[in-house]
């Protein structure tokens, strides 16, 4: 029986191997992203904690800061673990099954951090620019119009991403230059054609954290205006649109730095294009709980007394 040819064989198993080039200094970086890891969990945890507890703080606006919480708390879960163990012990292995399962978790989950910034957006803009109906905008049932399109949208871009990876025959190789399964990650290994992948993968991109995005500056020029006419009366909510602005701005950065590092000719290294795929989808969720939770004044409040009640240690505003 003759052996098949090799661009018959499909690789149903691979390796992560990202910053493989740091040689025997790759295991240091359990260290820093194990901490972050903590750091993540702990602050998302408290800070869904004192939103549920605490009923001063169940209004649109925090709670709406609490599912960015659950996202957060969420998003690292499904492929730092595997990442620390890579790191550590070199346990690198995974099935195409778990990797298209990785894959759709971090886009969507990730895709639906983004949804939320614009959901909260939209909050601050019926706060300051309808104030009279904010209730009635905001109640669950009107404001449900806002949030099913996007979640539909998401879903509907991420499984045709994911769906078609899946369809790819795997032959180039079976190791996956990079920490978890993103997309043109493991797409680049298939030995057909992967132009329609590559489309749809920039598609996604541009459909839903750049058209979230565009619409959240939209939504502030809005507010902006709104807030220099009305003189000083908005301008604390006009301080956390700039700073919701510099996050995102950064987040939408490293998310497209990556996903065009695939696809056009650059002297980005693999340990580089690794690095600002962690950026985008690992460092927000551990800089959310200090952005809209300790930089909130209700929150912050709430969280030191919580502390202070806990004899921890003593904590003042």
């Amino acid at each position: 029986m003759k052996d098949l040819p090799a661009q018959n064989i499909s690789f149903t198993d691979f390796k992560l191997n990202g910053f493989y080039s740091l040689g025997e200094w790759r295991p240091f970086l359990f260290i820093p992203f194990f901490l972050m890891f903590l750091l993540s969990i702990q602050a998302n945890s408290i800070l869904i904690y004192l939103i549920k507890s605490q009923k001063s703080l169940h209004s649109p606006m925090y709670v709406l800061i609490g599912v960015m919480a659950v996202v957060d708390l969420i998003l690292p879960i499904i492929f730092v673990p595997n990442m620390l163990l890579s790191f550590l012990f070199n346990w690198s292995g995974i099935s195409l099954t778990g990797c298209l399962i990785q894959m759709f978790g971090i886009h969507f989950v990730g895709t639906f951090q983004n949804t939320l910034l614009l959901w909260m957006a939209l909050d601050r803009y019926f706060a300051i620019c309808k104030p009279l109906n904010y209730h009635k905008y905001m109640e669950i049932p009107n404001f449900l119009k806002y949030v099913v399109v996007p979640v539909i949208r998401n879903g509907l871009l991420i499984v045709t991403m994911v769906s078609l990876a899946g369809k790819l025959s795997f032959c180039v190789t079976n190791v996956i230059d990079h920490c978890f399964c993103e997309h043109m990650a493991l797409v680049q290994l298939a030995c057909g054609d992967i132009s329609v992948n590559n489309i749809v993968g920039l598609v996604s991109a541009f459909l839903i954290p750049t058209a979230d995005f565009i619409l959240i500056i939209a939504s502030y020029v809005v507010i902006f205006t709104s807030v220099l006419k009305s003189g000083k009366a908005h301008m604390k909510a006009l301080n956390t649109c700039i700073t919701h602005l510099i996050v995102l701005t950064f987040s939408l950065t490293s998310a497209l730095t990556a996903f065009l590092s695939y696809r056009i000719r650059n002297n980005i290294s693999s340990s580089n294009r690794v690095f600002i795929s962690i950026v985008y989808v690992f460092f927000t969720c551990c800089f959310h709980p200090i952005i809209y939770g300790w930089r909130t004044k209700e929150i912050r409040q709430k969280f030191i007394k919580f502390f202070n009640n806990a004899k921890v240690f003593p904590l003042k505003i």
